[in-house]
């Protein structure tokens, strides 16, 4: 059973090459119109978006995200930010003390960014644009913070270049949902042997797509990804950003 909502979530693919074809401010108003309607936990509504213009701030971007140049080129490029400052501000304005610096709080804001992040680009692709989620920015969000004036209480959670592909890459396999989905109690005795399996289409996606690729299987990716130390620096920033986690 599928129907074209279904069908258009599950083409999902990341877009890395735009054409010249501008998004319309009418099109990006829908888009984020349609971000807003996510759900919010507690009508906190904790997202700010950056919208990124200037050429050379979005070449500082680029560079902050670990040199990705469709950063740069795309024609649209957002910054989804997790935000408590309007909320503290609200505090303020009816006498009460800001008790944002709790690490629900953070979880709530960080949540509430990925949500409307997450609407607008169905919202995107179903108008025939192409996005690509970039959480490079937080190699460096100290100075992607600088760069957009974001105050304490707000961080750059990620970035979304939008706009009109200009490539036809593959869908990209997912784990089965015999692995991701279980019953009444996490079990995860039974799941060696599908995501051996996984590993294989996998490995396959990577040899036979556009352009060919590394060829390794989705368990070496995660395995060399976890095996590595992590933005280690977000602690600290966090915490110059106010987000204390009480």
């Amino acid at each position: 059973m599928s129907n074209a909502t279904i069908d258009l979530l599950r083409s999902h693919r990341s877009i890395r090459k735009f054409s010249s074809q501008p998004v319309t401010d009418l099109v990006l108003e829908q888009i984020l119109l349609a971000g807003q309607s996510a759900a919010t936990s507690s009508f906190l509504q904790g997202a700010t978006v950056i919208r990124v213009r200037k050429p050379e701030s979005r070449q500082k971007l680029a560079v902050y995200a670990g040199n990705q140049p469709y950063v740069a080129s795309a024609p649209e490029f957002l910054v989804f930010c997790a935000d408590l400052r309007r909320a503290g501000n609200c505090c303020a304005t009816y006498g009460k003390s800001f008790s944002g610096d709790y690490t629900e709080h953070f979880i709530i804001a960080t949540v509430d960014a990925a949500l409307m992040a997450q609407n607008a680009v169905v919202a995107a692709e179903s108008l025939g644009l192409g996005i690509c989620y970039i959480g490079g920015i937080r190699n460096n969000p100290r100075e992607v913070s600088d760069l957009l004036k974001l105050p304490e209480g707000v961080y750059p959670v990620f970035g979304l270049c939008l706009g009109y592909p200009d490539q036809n890459p593959e869908v990209k396999p997912r784990l089965p949902l015999s692995v991701i989905v279980k019953n009444e109690v996490y079990e995860d005795s039974a799941d060696q042997a599908p995501i051996a399996e996984y590993d294989e289409q996998v490995r396959e996606y990577y040899r036979t797509r556009t352009g060919g690729g590394h060829g390794i299987c989705w368990s070496e990716q995660v395995a060399e990804l976890l095996s590595e130390k992590a933005r280690p620096h977000m602690r600290g920033f966090l915490a110059e950003q106010g987000f204390l986690f009480k």
